[in-house]
Parts: C-alpha cells; sequence; structure tokens
C-alpha cells in the first residue's frame, strides 16, 4: 500500500501530514431508511485512522475472507486549522478542501458487529478503508445546498444524492465533532452517504463525481 499524503489541487503540497478520519454515521434520512435503522438525533461519530486513507485514484485493494465490502461515496473536507469546542459559525474557516471519499465498509462483518452491540471499527476502520480524491480549494462563500455526489459503478449510477439532504449540517457537524474531540491541520472529515449503497467486486469500474468540482475515475482489483 502506497503512502498516501494530502493534495490541493492547484497548491503546493498541503503541509500537513495525514491525521485521522471523523465519519458521520446514517446522515442521509434514505441511506438510513435502506438500511433499516433509526434516525438519529445527534451525529453518530466513528474513527479511521491515518492508514485507513490511499488515493483514490490508484486500484483499489479490497479485504478478502470478510464478506461484501461495500461503497458509500461522501464528501470530505480537509481540515486546516485546529477546532476545539467551536460554534457552528468557526467553522467554515477551518475547512482547507473539500473532495470525496469512499467509506468502504465490510456490511456482514458490521452487521455482526452492531448485532453484539460493539464497535465499527474493524468493519470500517482497515487498511485501505478510505480512498480520497485528491481536494479541492474550499471557497468560503460556497452553499454546500448546491453539491451533488454521484457515483456511477461498470456505468450505471449507483448513488446519488444533494448535499441539502444532510441531517446535519457541514457547519453544526463540524461544531459538534469538536465538541467531543479536537480536530487538527490534516484531519478529515466524512460527512455522510446517500442511498443506494453496495457491494463492489473485482474489475468494478468507478465514476466518483462531487458536483462540477471532481470527477474521478478508478478500478476495484
Amino acid at each position: 500500500m502506497s503512502t498516501y499524503r494530502h493534495h490541493i489541487v492547484g497548491q503546493a503540497e498541503f503541509a500537513h501530514a495525514p491525521g485521522k478520519v471523523v465519519c458521520v454515521g446514517r446522515n442521509y434520512a434514505d441511506h438510513v431508511k435502506e438500511l433499516g435503522n433509526a434516525i438519529p438525533a445527534s451525529p453518530l461519530l466513528f474513527i479511521k485512522p491515518a492508514t485507513a486513507m490511499v488515493a483514490m485514484a490508484e486500484p483499489l485493494l479490497l479485504p478478502s475472507g470478510f464478506g461484501a465490502c461495500h461503497h458509500e461515496l461522501e464528501m470530505a473536507l480537509l481540515i486546516g486549522q485546529p477546532l476545539t469546542k467551536a460554534a457552528p459559525e468557526e467553522c467554515r474557516a477551518a475547512i482547507a478542501g473539500i473532495g470525496l471519499a469512499l467509506d468502504l465498509t465490510l456490511r456482514e462483518l458490521q452487521d455482526e458487529l452492531k448485532k453484539k452491540g460493539h464497535p465499527w471499527e474493524r468493519a470500517k476502520a482497515f487498511d485501505g478503508a478510505c480512498p480520497l480524491a485528491d481536494f479541492v480549494p474550499f471557497d468560503q462563500n460556497l452553499d454546500f445546498a448546491t453539491l451533488t455526489l454521484r457515483l456511477t459503478r461498470n456505468g450505471d449510477v449507483q448513488q446519488q444524492g444533494s448535499c441539502s439532504d444532510m441531517l446535519f449540517s457541514v457547519e453544526n457537524l463540524l461544531s459538534e465533532i469538536s465538541h467531543s474531540f479536537s480536530l487538527m491541520p490534516g484531519d478529515v472529515v466524512l460527512t455522510g452517504t446517500p442511498a443506494g449503497v453496495g457491494p463492489l467486486r473485482s474489475g468494478d469500474k468507478l465514476l466518483a463525481e462531487l458536483g462540477d468540482f471532481l470527477r474521478i475515475e478508478t478500478v476495484v482489483l
């Protein structure tokens, strides 16, 4: 597995080493419904380590022997300034870039862990579990509600949604996270996935898109 480094399109290499990945589960109501879960009253958070990050543009290597590995396309936020116990209105200034991520999930293993009341990390935080596209510079005037996500697999649209459908807005989500643990430069926040998640198979060709900002192709080994 290659060593991952953050890159922001059109800028010099990001100065900070990759940190943790903070993920939010069940942030799109249609995805909550497709998995038969309850809509959360507050953000459902979990963490992937830096070793989960790989470049999405490189071929994706899935774990073997753990059952189906599902794709979950998400908007990713690259943190450029520390955030600790921040108010929502303070959070946009800490975003250095926006991008795309795949929250790869060993679904059968996750279901087993959930039944036992165990944490999800074994199903969500393995090496390579967070393929990331290069980030684009964040415009402080960007309206997140105008952004759309789409994942096409072998020519068929699998996931499509709008960031306007998120149950917890970007600003509120970052604020909530910062009150539980600090976000530091080099950290990445994943903001949830729309409906349409499903298993990946060897040879699958993927196209991930974030509005007019990003368009990236990859393949599953």
